[in-house]
């Protein structure tokens, strides 16, 4: 990953972060909070790890 991927990576982190603080935050820990965080990280970091995963396997690929 180059320098400027990895900038827009942490942003895109700490912006779920700062989400997942304020569901947490507005109301009790449930297991209804649980399951929004972690849908939400399915949601948000995994078209972001096929889209590096598939970047990496063409530089890889090529000679």
């Amino acid at each position: 990953m180059k320098g400027a991927d990895i900038f827009r990576f942490a942003c895109i982190v700490l912006l779920w972060l700062a989400a997942c603080y304020f569901v947490v935050a507005s109301q009790p820990f449930s297991l209804r909070v649980a399951f929004v965080i972690i849908a939400s990280g399915i949601i948000v970091f995994v078209p972001i790890y096929k889209k590096y995963r598939k970047k990496n396997d063409r530089s890889k690929g090529s000679i």
